[in-house]
């Protein structure tokens, strides 16, 4: 996963410089740049909180996308080794998201939280879909044929807006950011006045060698339209970057239709 990809792509949403989050967060320009473009190693899990504040994304969440475990529950690990045991006894199991979900609704009703759990959960994917905006191995020669796709499927939710209208503005905020977020997936996205909430998901039938921010081919490509800017569309960015970390390309690519992938994600989001 590339975390600084993603902290690039959601500073830019932000309407935040590299200058200003920089001095925000206490550090010099050269280093936020050097840890967006992936040459310097993650930031701590301080800075990263601080991150988080001024781009008024919960820090939990971009800690999901660098892989990193919550300060709380490497506390909570030292002060109950016991639970350690559990958590491999979980992993051994390979529960799916859909049951952990079951798990987490019998701890809420066994020992419901003293406190709220702080953190909100980032806005789904899988509401924004519908079968006809999700295509399956979709054989293309380049990433500006599986781009075009999907801003044709997501024309459909937009009724002002036309297929290469919409196009043109994915592509006008692609210019300012790449909306490739690392494990084969890309997330072009446009805001459009007035707009509900929509997305459209390509699977692609070869990996395409775009130009990824880690190296690896473009298999998925995810378009998002949005009529509001602020903290639900930065948190949705983020949570399909969290979802490119926990391998959804590697789990959609053997998809065989529309509702078979909306499946998976639907397993994939159970616990946000």
């Amino acid at each position: 996963m590339h975390l600084g990809a993603t902290l690039r792509l959601l500073r830019v949403d932000a309407g935040l410089s590299l200058r200003d989050l920089a001095r925000r967060i206490g550090v010099s320009s050269a280093y936020l740049s050097r840890v967006e473009h992936g040459v310097d190693a993650p930031p701590t899990q301080a800075r990263l909180t601080a991150i988080a504040r001024e781009l008024d994304v919960p820090p939990a969440l971009l800690m999901d996308v660098a892989n990193r475990v919550s300060p709380y529950v490497a506390g909570y690990l030292e002060d109950v080794p016991a639970a350690g045991t559990l958590l491999l006894d979980i992993a051994r199991r390979k529960l799916t998201g859909a049951q952990l979900a079951r798990v987490r609704a019998f701890l809420d009703a066994e020992f419901p939280l003293r406190e709220p759990r702080g953190d909100e959960p980032a806005p789904a994917l899988g509401p924004l879909l519908c079968a006809e905006r999700v295509v399956v191995q979709l054989s293309c020669e380049d990433y500006e044929d599986a781009f075009d796709v999907a801003a044709g499927r997501l024309a459909s939710a937009l009724p002002d807006l036309d297929a290469a209208a919409l196009a043109a503005r994915l592509r006008q905020r692609e210019g300012e950011a790449s909306s490739q977020v690392g494990n084969g997936v890309a997330v072009p996205h446009a805001y459009v006045p007035g707009a509900t909430p929509a997305a459209a998901l390509v699977t692609l039938a070869r990996p395409l060698h775009a130009d990824t921010p880690d190296g690896q081919p473009l298999r998925l490509v995810v378009a998002l339209v949005d009529g509001h800017r602020g903290r639900a569309r930065l948190m949705r960015l983020a949570h399909v970057a969290r979802l490119a970390g926990r391998g959804l390309a590697d789990r959609l690519q053997g998809a065989d239709g529309p509702a078979r992938v909306l499946e998976l994600l639907e397993d994939a989001e159970a616990l946000r």
